[in-house]
């Protein structure tokens, strides 16, 4: 066909053909159509458009052949062109043989710009997107019509390339571009394509040398497409060799994105480096008539030579031979009068300049040899050709030359320039080549010395060479410049000013400018110093504020821009200063001046860095800000002239300054918003990207016009097709119509919009799209909770693509915030957007992220604490995951269908109606390659606990078996009868193909038990299922029936109640469908399976058993009793807990059903087996389980045998467990035989197993008659004086009272007496048993109800010690343990009772404190002075207060190291209490400090305390308390005292021994006699001499002789060893006698005081003497009864040692005694008495009376006897009194 088209279509042109022809023609195009009408109508209008030359049908001429023309082509895309708008309408493609005939029309309304429908942009892109269309076309095996080798390609390529280089719409460009690449696609050679001829290469490689750069794109594109198919040299060497030219050339094209798909394509073809060959041939391109292409082709033969060098020569040669060919114009032929006759002949100037473009290339190539000959090429004869352009560029071409070879050869050179310009003619004519000259010389002279006197003429010359109005003449000089300027240092700040002047006051524009490059030039080989210094910078800025001289203003901006071209970087510090200049000069009237600032601004920006961009841009967007419309429309101009900046600077700039500029265009000033659309339009001209370029206009409007143009933008964005890479500028003008869009009502608009972000991530730079992210993901983020799904769905694939272009660093906030709206409770729409969002997001990062984060999904999906819409979310995931991974979420399905089965089971609706939305999800994706991964999880559902997962499971397994089956799960299944069915044997035979018949089986199976669920709706679902897939039940349940029974024995056996009633509905259906015939098939199946490996089936057989004993009559099971009987004993000795279980129950319905006989043919059995070793275990669970059902009935039965010796506690402890209440009738025989046998057993290795026996047995018993029973029983028992059964008794009570669950809150008082009473057991296990169990009674009393406890434990106390000798009890002075037990209930009672109770707490805690050891207190010292000291704090009455200090001064006296941790807290409470307002605390305080201070280690504080309180207290009891402590610490630690305290408290006592009150002078007295002990031997014997033994009666008060009487009497208690010296011997004695003959009572007994400590000491260190005992005697002379009572109570104290008296001494004492039993007084003659039996030793014998009594004269021998019968006799069997303390300083 095309061929056929390709001849007829030319010979319309002829007049003899085309009558012929065009009937040929309208046949043809009718023949190719099916539809009649419209062949003829596309036939008619074509002939008339291709405008044959012959006349066409008038009927068919009505018409303008435009209107037919647009008719014809929006009539053929309608039929074959799907339109995005309307997705539902259907279109279908021509066949190839009708397109070739479509194509010959569609070409000519192509073909000049659409000259035929006048350019109609609308008619030219249908006509474009039908060629692109049909251009998809590709082979098939049905048939040819849709072969892509039919079309005409080489006239479609060549039409389209007309179309895209000559259109003037963008768009239509871009269409014609994207449909040049799809017909390269479709002769690509690919599968289903065409390939590629000669004649389309060659068309394609033409078009590279094509002048517009969207051509060169367009057919390079289309030659990328062709890679594969295209020759190499190998296969055709002049096509090949054609195509390497062609590539090489355009690698170095102009355009940036034609050299990047060039690179890509020779990277492709192989092209490592140009051929040899090529060098010729590109010499044909360096003189092409198109300058794009003689640059490139310049570029690619110095790339070419740089790789063959050896062809250096004969190219220079060659391109000398072109230049002289080229420069040659033949003369004009004249006529006879001398008048040019035809066209003058054409100047091939183009290929001389493109000789001297090649040659400026290759000159860092050329050899040494080649220098001076090509400079006399150049010199004069190329730098004067008669073309200003050739004249330039060879111009640089030996500047080039220069620049590169000038320093080797200056010496050759120099000369030549020199005898130039000396022998150049003085013409107008040379005047170029001598300028050239000028600035050759100029480049040279930078390699002379700086000194050389030539540099001065030179750059003289070249200064005047910047008068020539030339702009490449200026720029030369000006690069001449600064490497001579250190030559003429000194001229340069008169060269500066002269040009200066030349800038700002010359009338010549050339001038003006040739200054500025001058002045540029000057600057920067002086370095920018120098605009400083020589006030360039001040000149300037003056010239620029002149409003009279807009010449000067011009001269000025001048200078400002080429000092930016020149100086770069440099200049960016001052471009600040002059940007307030620049915005004035944009808004001047000057239209020049105003030019000067464009320009200005050009040049500022395009060598701005990124710091100059920072510096700038904020005074320009707050000159946006001022309300001068001058300043604002500079600033935007300013800010569209930053569109000339770098593209690093402009992608950082772009994103603030078009928002910016966009907001300008609704100012209300015309000249604002005229300057705002200009600076956007500059932007656009930057943009680099061909596509992009193209829509600008579009761009622009809807940046204009937001509210209308958007949506039209953004469908001309998405139907862009894009092929380059997306440039800043581009992004600039994109992405705010983009964000805008997203703030849109209009959901179309969004879902745009987000299809565009999505699209743009895969052809951006990253790090110019950066800028825009934060704008953009606010707008995606509201896309993502657009209630519609499609919105939502493009918005996270947008996300997605951001995140894979970008990377994931950038988007750890839009993670969280996905993260916690998947977990937002206000919305599932949210939620859904966010699933999507995080699925596409995970899916950008890869692979690998969703590995790392999968398992904390499914993790969190699984929880049970999560709130239902937080599991929502996370199942959501599970819908969109697997669709963003595909095959790689595979692994994860096993793991994530229980998360969704129990999320099926979930409360909420919405999250069950996801769930099942994620499992059809998985079946629809996966039934195919997943169902190992499916079934098991779905199988495990069926029989899931849960009826909703039970539900779900069957409607997942309904739809995977559509699936597999291929049938329709949707058709009703409401029929009459249950078992009507609509499956068909095809799809049954499909499924067990694709699951195997094990599997299918299962199923089936699982199915039909769903028929028989609890649940309504899971049956219903089931039946359903079961009723489609299944053809036949009957047959189908024949099949099964093996694995039907087999899961129904599991299910009978399940611990869930639902499986187990399903189990048994169904066993019940079977039975009831197939009746009683089916019991002696069932039974036998049921017995055999106990012979199963499965435990679940063993115990499923018991549980069938059962159910089909309930189910039948009694009269069928005792018919099958003989088989019934053995299965059930053997069931209950099955080796699994869980088959004995079962077989229990199935005893329980046997016997109730054959009643006695079951108890006697099974447990007798099971009773023997106990004794074998091997059923043992099993036996002794299998009584266990029996007796959990039929306790009342077995236990009767079994307990006497257990309970005979040997006892079976094993047995007992097994079966007590379960008996329940009934077990409580025989504790009363159960508990002796347990304690005999744990007797028996007690330190054996059993010990341990009999008491865990033991324990089960009691631990059973929880009724209030039991516990009774217990208690009485074991209590009872422990008073056993059989050790080994006081401790059976004991350890049994522990294991009971910690372990029971029952209240014996009543038996607390029993427990406590008994416990304790133990506690004086000698048996140290027994001992360490009752603590164990008193401590395990504690621990279970509530801690609110400890305290009322205290008084059982305080009497059980008293009650342990009453027949206790000794003094500590043993059971709380056991190591490590002590009175643990029981401290928490005076703990508790001391802080948290009522003041009594603290008090009686306290009190009881001392009590415990001095009978327990001080080893044993150790571990409790912290619990217990804790609260104590915590209570001394608080606000108590001081009852409480005495209790409590009178416990820690126990605890003190104890383990008084101990505390040395709670020292400052101790101390500061007993000095506290020191000063408390009742007496007994304040005595109880001193008593405490004084054991504190012997842990104390510095004292000094204390006693400076204590002495400042003495001296200072005002009141007088207060006072004598202090004194007291103070004595009691000089007790405790005086030692310890420092030198100078203890001389300050000795002074401060010296003066209270004669103080008038009694109380304080007693006090003081006792302290100055407990210091003795301490005092070093000069101070005692001062204070001896001074103050003890001065007691005479004259000159002394009598009160102050009392004070030191008793401070003698003490030191001789506390310090006789260094008192009682035979230095003071006869001292103290004179001192004492003198004492005991005052008169004075308080004086007497002073000194008997003293006398009797004496005598102690002489007693315990040497023999009384007699003359000691004699004035002691005296005493009792006196008349007063006191001092008679002192001298009996003194006897008492020196006859209490347990070596009696000396008999001398005895003698004296006796009488005087006896005479001390006849005294009126009562207290006088008891306590003689007393005395009496101690010096005689009554208590302990009769010796020394007899003794006495023969020592004695009858009178008083008879009196003694008497006193003794009827007194003494009777006072001996009495308990022993404790000794009076007799030292009377010590207050009370």
């Amino acid at each position: 066909m095309k061929d056929l088209c390709a001849c007829l279509v030319p010979l319309l042109k002829s007049p003899l053909g085309a009558p012929e022809a065009s009937k040929v023609f309208l046949s043809l195009g009718q023949a190719v159509f099916e539809d009649n009408m419209l062949g003829k109508k596309v036939s008619y209008i074509g002939l008339r458009l291709l405008e044959p030359a012959c006349p066409v049908n008038k009927e068919w001429t009505c018409i303008t052949a435009k209107e037919q023309a647009m008719h014809i082509v929006q009539l053929l895309c309608e039929k074959s062109v799907p339109d995005l708008s309307t997705p539902d309408k259907e279109t279908e493609l021509f066949e190839a043989s009708t397109f070739v005939f479509i194509f010959y029309l569609l070409g000519v309304v192509l073909r000049n710009a659409g000259e035929v429908v006048g350019s109609d942009e609308l008619t030219m892109s249908r006509a474009l997107k039908m060629i692109i269309t049909h251009a998809e076309m590709r082979k098939t095996k049905s048939g040819n019509f849709s072969n892509p080798e039919l079309l005409p390609h080489c006239d479609i390529l060549r039409t389209l390339l007309q179309v895209v280089g000559t259109s003037s719409s963008s768009k239509i460009q871009q269409l014609a571009s994207t449909a040049l690449v799809e017909v390269a696609e479709s002769i690509s050679g690919k599968e289903g394509c065409g390939r590629a001829t000669e004649k389309d290469i060659e068309v394609l490689l033409e078009a590279l040398k094509l002048p517009s750069a969207m051509s060169r794109d367009s057919a390079l594109q289309a030659l990328l497409r062709l890679a594969d198919v295209l020759p190499n040299i190998n296969d055709d060497l002049d096509l090949g060799l054609q195509i390497a030219q062609r590539v090489w050339v355009v690698n170095f094209d102009e355009d940036e994105n034609i050299r990047q798909i060039a690179e890509i394509l020779r990277e492709k073809l192989k092209l490592k480096e140009p051929y040899e060959d090529l060098c010729l041939p590109l010499i044909d391109d360096v003189i092409h008539p198109e300058k794009t292409v003689r640059k490139a082709a310049a570029k690619a033969l110095e790339r070419t030579i740089s790789c063959h060098p050896e062809f250096i020569t004969t190219t220079i040669q060659q391109l000398k031979e072109k230049y002289e060919e080229k420069l040659f114009m033949p003369p004009p032929i004249l006529d006879s009068f001398g008048r040019q006759v035809g066209e003058p002949p054409l100047d091939e100037w183009e290929a001389r300049s493109g000789v001297a473009l090649a040659l400026e290339k290759i000159s860092p190539l050329l050899p040494a040899d080649q220098i001076e000959e090509l400079f006399s090429f150049y010199v004069p004869h190329a730098l004067g050709d008669r073309s200003a352009e050739v004249r330039t560029h060879m111009r640089d071409a030996a500047l080039a030359t220069v620049t590169a070879h000038g320093k080797e050869n200056v010496s050759i050179l120099l000369p030549v320039f020199e005898n130039c310009l000396s022998n150049a003619p003085d013409t107008a004519s040379f005047d170029a080549v001598r300028q050239s000259i000028v600035i050759l010389m100029g480049s040279l002279a930078k390699h002379l010395d700086k000194d050389n006197p030539k540099i001065k003429p030179i750059v003289a010359q070249l200064i005047g060479a910047l008068s020539t109005p030339s702009q490449e003449v200026q720029e030369a000089v000006a690069n001449c410049l600064p490497p001579l300027v250190p030559g003429i240092k000194q001229n340069a700040p008169e060269l500066v000013q002269k040009l200066l002047h030349l800038l700002l006051e010359s009338d010549n524009y050339g001038e003006r400018r040739g200054a500025a490059y001058g002045l540029a030039g000057l600057v920067r080989g002086l370095g920018i110093t120098a605009l400083k210094q020589l006030e360039i910078m001040s000149t300037l800025e003056q010239a620029v504020k002149d409003k009279k001289n807009p010449r000067r203003k011009e001269g000025a901006l001048f200078a400002y821009e080429m000092l930016c071209t020149m100086l770069g970087k440099l200049f960016e510090p001052y471009v600040v200063h002059i940007l307030p200049h620049l915005l004035l000069c944009f808004g001047d009237n000057s239209p020049y001046v105003r030019q000067a600032a464009d320009d200005t601004a050009k040049a500022v920006m395009s060598m701005l860095t990124a710091h100059g961009v920072k510096l700038v841009l904020p005074s320009l967007l707050r000159g946006l800000e001022e309300d001068s419309w001058r300043t604002k429309t500079g600033a935007v101009e300013l800010l569209g002239a930053m569109a000339f900046c770098a593209p690093k600077q402009l992608s950082a700039c772009l994103p603030s300054i078009v928002p910016k500029i966009s907001e300008v265009l609704t100012d209300s000033h015309a000249k604002v918003q005229k300057a705002g659309g200009q600076a956007l339009k500059q932007i656009g001209k930057v943009i680099r990207n061909p596509e992009i370029q193209a829509i600008v206009p579009v761009l622009l409007d809807a940046l204009q016009e937001p509210g209308k143009k958007t949506l039209l933008c953004l469908q001309c964005l998405l139907e862009t097709k894009f092929v380059h890479f997306i440039d800043a500028p581009s992004l600039a003008l994109i992405m705010p119509v983009v964000e805008r869009a997203f703030l849109d009502r209009n959901t179309e608009t969004r879902k745009m919009a987000a299809q565009i972000i999505g699209n743009m991530y895969s052809l951006t730079d990253q790090k110019d799209l950066d800028p825009y992210i934060e704008k953009v993901i606010p707008g995606l983020k509201q896309s993502l909770l657009d209630p519609v799904p499609e919105v939502r769905t493009v918005s996270s694939r947008a996300l997605g693509a951001m995140v894979k272009g970008m990377g994931g660093a950038k988007f750890d906030e839009l993670l969280n915030w996905l993260m916690e709206t998947l977990k937002c409770e206000q919305s599932s729409v949210d939620r859904s957007g966010a699933a999507q969002g995080l699925s596409e997001v995970i899916g950008g990062l890869g692979v690998q992220e969703l590995h790392r984060l999968m398992p904390g999904i499914i993790q969190t999906a699984e929880r049970n604490d999560i709130p239902s819409h937080v599991r929502d979310g996370y199942i959501m995931l599970y819908i969109y995951l697997p669709v963003v991974f595909e095959k790689d979420f595979l692994q994860y399905i096993g793991p994530i269908i229980p998360s969704i089965l129990k999320a099926l089971a979930d409360e909420s609706e919405y999250v069950r109606d996801t769930a099942l939305r994620a499992g059809q999800r998985m079946i629809n994706l996966y039934a195919d390659t997943a169902i190992e991964l499916l079934l098991p999880e779905l199988e495990r559902g069926l029989f899931d606990d849960n009826w909703r997962i039970r539900y779900s499971s069957v409607q997942l397994l309904g739809d995977l078996l559509y699936k597999i089956s291929g049938v329709s799960g949707k058709m009703s299944t409401e029929t009459a009868h249950d078992d009507d069915n609509f499956g068909t044997e095809s799809s049954q035979k499909v499924i067990l193909k694709a699951l195997g018949r094990e599997r299918r089986d299962r199923v089936l199976a699982g199915l039909y038990m769903g028929r028989s669920d609890t649940a309504l709706l899971v049956r219903q679902s089931a039946l359903h299922v079961w009723k489609i897939i299944v053809a036949h039940t009957p047959m189908t349940l024949r099949e099964i029936l093996p694995t039907l029974f087999s899961l129904l024995l599991g299910c009978l056996a399940s611990t869930s109640h639902d499986k187990r009633q399903v189990a048994a509905r169904t066993l019940g259906d079977l039975v009831k469908k197939l009746g009683e015939r089916v019991l002696p098939e069932i039974i036998p199946i049921l017995e055999k399976g106990l012979d199963s490996d499965r435990a679940d089936q063993r115990q499923g057989v018991c549980i069938g058993l059962s159910e089909i004993m309930k189910a039948t009559s009694r009269e069928h099971v005792s018919v099958y009793a003989d088989s019934l009987v053995p299965t059930v004993r053997r069931a209950l000795t099955d080796e699994l807990p869980e088959v004995r279980e079962a077989a229990a129950e199935t005893f329980d319905n046997l016997h109730s059903n054959i009643g006695q006989r079951a108890l006697d043919e099974i447990l007798p059995v099971l009773l023997k087996q106990l004794d074998d070793d091997e059923f043992a275990e099993s036996a002794l669970d299998g009584l266990k389980q029996v007796m959990t059902v039929k306790s009342r009935v077995v236990l009767p039965y079994l307990v006497p045998q257990l309970t005979a010796p040997p006892v079976n506690t094993r047995a007992l402890s097994f079966l007590s467990s379960v008996a329940g209440d009934a077990l409580t009738k025989h504790l009363s025989k159960i508990l002796p035989a347990l304690l005999s046998a744990l007797s028996c057993k007690m330190d054996t290795p059993e010990e341990a197993q009999e008491i865990e026996y033991c324990r089960t047995v009691v631990l059973s018993v929880t009724d209030d008659v039991g516990v009774r029973t217990v208690m009485q029983e074991l209590l009872s028992a422990s008073q056993s004086p059989t050790a080994s059964e006081c401790w059976s008794a004991v350890a049994i009570l522990h294991t009971f009272c910690e372990k029971t669950s029952a209240d014996y809150a009543d038996y607390l008082p029993q427990l406590f007496r008994g416990l304790i009473g133990l506690f004086t057991n000698s048996s140290e296990k027994v001992l360490h048993a009752a603590w164990d169990c008193l401590n395990a009674v504690t621990k279970k009393i509530d801690v609110t109800e400890m305290f009322q406890h205290i008084a059982d434990v305080r009497q059980a106390v008293r009650y342990a010690m009453s027949d206790y000798k000794g003094k500590e009890l043993p059971g709380f002075s056991l190591p490590k343990k002590g009175i643990a037990p029981v401290l928490p209930i005076f703990r508790e009672g001391i802080l948290n009772g009522s003041q009594e109770m603290k008090a009686q707490a306290a009190d009881g805690l001392g009590e415990l404190i001095n009978i327990t050891s001080a080893e044993a207190l150790k571990p409790s010292v912290v619990n217990i002075t804790g609260p104590l000291i915590r209570i001394l704090g608080d606000r108590f009455s001081w009852q409480v207060k005495v209790a409590v200090l009178e416990t820690l001064t126990l605890l003190l006296a104890k383990v008084g190291v101990q505390l040395k941790p709670f020292l400052p807290q101790l101390q500061t409470t007993f000095l506290k209490a020191l000063n408390d307002p009742q007496r007994p605390v304040r005595l109880k305080s001193a008593s405490a400090l004084g054991k504190l201070t012997v842990i104390h280690t510095r004292v000094d504080p204390l006693f400076t305390e204590l002495h400042s309180a003495v001296k200072n207290a005002s009141d007088q009891s207060v006072r004598d308390t202090m004194l007291q402590a103070l004595r009691f610490c000089i007790s405790g630690a005086g030692e310890k005292m420092s030198d100078a305290s203890r001389k300050a408290i000795m002074a401060t006592l010296v003066v209270l021994l004669g103080n008038q009150e009694d109380s304080t002078r007693t006090v003081a007295s006792g302290c100055v006699g407990s210091l003795c002990k301490i005092l070093p031997p000069e101070e005692l014997t001062e204070l001896m001499i001074q103050q003890l033994l001065d007691t005479a009666e004259s000159g002394i008060d009598w009160t102050l002789r009392h004070g030191r009487g008793q401070a003698l009497a003490v030191a001789l208690k506390e310090a006789a060893p260094k008192v009682w010296t035979p230095t003071f011997q006869p001292d103290i004695i004179k001192c004492l006698s003198g004492l005991i003959d005052s008169d004075k009572v308080p004086l007497c007994q002073s000194g008997l005081r003293g006398l009797g400590y004496a005598l102690l000491h002489q007693s315990m260190s040497s023999e009384l003497s007699p003359e000691l005992v004699s004035l002691l005697i005296k005493g009792l002379k006196k008349d007063s009864n006191d001092v008679k009572l002192i001298v009996t109570q003194v006897t008492c104290l020196i006859a209490s040692s347990k070596t009696p008296l000396p008999m001398p001494v005895i003698k004296i004492l006796i009488p005087a005694l006896v005479m001390g039993t006849k005294e009126k007084n009562s207290m006088v003659k008891s306590s003689s008495e007393y005395a009496i039996i101690s010096v005689l030793k009554l208590r302990e014998g009769d010796a020394l009376l007899k003794q006495i009594l023969a020592e004695l004269d009858a009178g008083m021998h008879d009196s003694l006897s008497d006193v003794v019968t009827k007194s003494l006799n009777k006072l001996c069997k009495q308990p022993e009194p404790s000794l009076d303390e007799i030292d009377d300083t010590i207050l009370k």
